[in-house]
């Protein structure tokens, strides 16, 4: 007689059909929602010409680039973008960095409760946050200023500039520290031949995130900054709103893609999936 063939031998090829077919599925999901539109402006940026029913451009060229880039309100958004977040960067990480130290380094009451405090700004919606923080930069005549945006956006940085180094500095094998201590080397040296090195890849990492984040930040900049303050994040709003030539927000988009995309192709290189979530260890 022929032998009964097991049942898990049968449902084990069921089991792993069904775990490809769930990943497929995943998949063309992930395309149809993230991808799919991400390419569709990139196409667009490039479109001189599309129309239904074509599934691509009919026609490209960068005619709409010279229209788009001769236009008064971006040549001035642009450039005051790469400056908001430059300055935003800078100031964060002087604040931060060192608060981060002590965050790693010593024991204070409440240190636990400030460290959770700089995770509840990105735990719940930001709009309501804003719109808070807009009334009481109202009466401190801060709306519709740079210092106001600036202020708004170092909000945003927090969760980066603050759990990320922490994490880093708590790394850092002590014993490395205190032989260099024994020796006779000074805490400043210690701190710039040893503990510096070892931490400046997750550094790095949380310094160009932030400015990646701050560059394309569009709600705090929107509710503080209007009307005389306009970024590209927020110019692209009212350009989409405002203009029936598709071009124009694609290519507003695209350009907000570019440094972002950039600089965390740069910074995958540091940063790891556990450097934020690591911070809860503290």
């Amino acid at each position: 007689m022929q032998a009964a063939i097991p049942v898990n031998r049968l449902t084990h090829p069921l089991k792993t059909l069904r775990r490809e077919g769930l990943s497929l599925i995943l998949v063309v999901a992930l395309f149809i929602v993230i991808i799919g539109p991400m390419l569709t402006v990139v196409l667009w940026a490039f479109a001189e010409r599309w129309r239904y029913p074509s599934l691509v451009p009919t026609q490209w060229g960068f005619q709409f680039w010279a229209d788009t880039l001769s236009r008064a309100d971006v040549t001035a958004a642009f450039p005051l973008s790469i400056a908001l977040a430059l300055t935003v960067t800078f100031l964060s990480a002087v604040i931060c960095l060192p608060a981060s130290y002590a965050f790693a380094r010593m024991n204070f009451p409440g240190r636990q409760g400030l460290l959770l405090s700089f995770l509840a700004t990105n735990a719940f919606p930001r709009f309501g946050l804003y719109v808070s923080i807009a009334v009481i930069f109202y009466r401190l005549n801060l709306v519709g200023t740079v210092p106001g945006v600036i202020l708004i956006q170092i909000v945003n940085t927090l969760l980066l500039m603050i759990w990320i180094p922490t994490s880093a500095f708590q790394g850092v094998d002590r014993s490395l520290e205190e032989a260099a201590l024994d020796v006779g080397a000074s805490r400043v040296r210690v701190f710039l031949q040893i503990t510096l090195p070892l931490v400046l890849p997750a550094l790095a990492a949380a310094i160009l995130l932030t400015f990646v984040s701050t560059f394309y930040e569009a709600q705090g900049a929107f509710i503080i900054g209007l009307p005389n303050v306009k970024t590209m994040a927020v110019l692209m709003y009212s350009i989409i709103v405002s203009q029936v030539i598709v071009q124009y927000g694609s290519i507003i988009s695209f350009i907000l893609w570019m440094p972002s995309l950039l600089l965390l192709i740069f910074a995958q290189r540091f940063v790891r999936g556990n450097a934020i979530s690591a911070g809860f260890g503290v």
